[in-house]
């Protein structure tokens, strides 16, 4: 799972935010491994030098394998909340989607092989 951490020139990340939000990506998305090929991170600030709240954005991109990129957004007072936000919305998002898929995997067909020891 690839990790891709982008901003617009109005928000600086930095090197340490970018090593801090990879290790919390990892650590919160490490049971889809298997099913994510890439996160993407797009912080901005909205409102450039105005003060306003809710003004950082995050957005979050999942690419899964095999299936259509998902993709949240979160607003939030600052980097981390935007940040904490986007990634709570992302793991929801991928528990309903994933979720259903694993659970329909796991049920059996309702298309069987007709019993031929009755027939």
């Amino acid at each position: 799972m690839q990790i891709q951490i982008n901003s617009n020139n109005s928000i600086e990340t930095g090197e340490p935010f970018e090593r801090w939000a990879t290790a919390e990506l990892n650590a919160s998305f490490s049971r889809y491994k298997d099913d994510i090929t890439r996160i993407e991170v797009h912080m901005s600030d909205e409102n450039g030098e105005k003060v306003s709240p809710d003004h950082t954005r995050c957005m979050m991109e999942a690419r899964l394998a095999n299936r259509e990129p998902v993709a949240v957004n979160h607003h939030g007072a600052n980097q981390d909340e935007a940040f904490r936000g986007a990634s709570d919305k992302l793991k929801r998002v991928l528990e309903h989607t994933l979720g259903k898929l694993r659970d329909h995997r796991a049920r059996e067909s309702i298309r069987r092989e007709p019993d031929l020891d009755n027939a």
